[in-house]
């Protein structure tokens, strides 16, 4: 499956933005998606991911209350709504397809798009 990350972009904090991770190739509706994001001089590190059907996400603590991953199969896409941004939360974003889902891990996902830049001014 190809994924193609985008929505990125400046935004102040306590802005918003919604990425979406739009898919190709193999059925969509086969995976989990996973949301990764990288920092300059950090890790990959887990955002947040959703099931086949979209009946179960899992995100980070830091994430929570602010950032809403969701998915419209019939689009081929997943969405990552994010709300209150804060400079910390400047990073390249990517998106991910897995076999399996609830997976935290760069390992268990074996797709990946190019990343979209998102920068969170103060």
């Amino acid at each position: 499956v190809q994924l193609q990350a985008s929505g990125g972009g400046l935004v102040q904090a306590g802005g918003s933005l919604r990425l979406s991770c739009a898919a190709s190739g193999r059925t969509f509706s086969d995976y989990a998606i996973g949301w990764f994001r990288q920092a300059p001089g950090r890790e990959r590190e887990f955002v947040a991911t959703i099931n086949w059907s979209g009946s179960l996400t899992f995100d980070e603590d830091f994430v929570k209350g602010r950032f809403t991953i969701s998915r419209d199969n019939a689009k081929n896409t997943v969405y990552l709504q994010m709300n209150n941004l804060k400079p910390e939360d400047t990073a390249v974003y990517y998106c991910a397809a897995s076999r399996y889902s609830g997976k935290y891990h760069t390992r268990d996902y074996d797709y990946w798009g190019q990343g979209t830049q998102v920068t969170v001014s103060s």
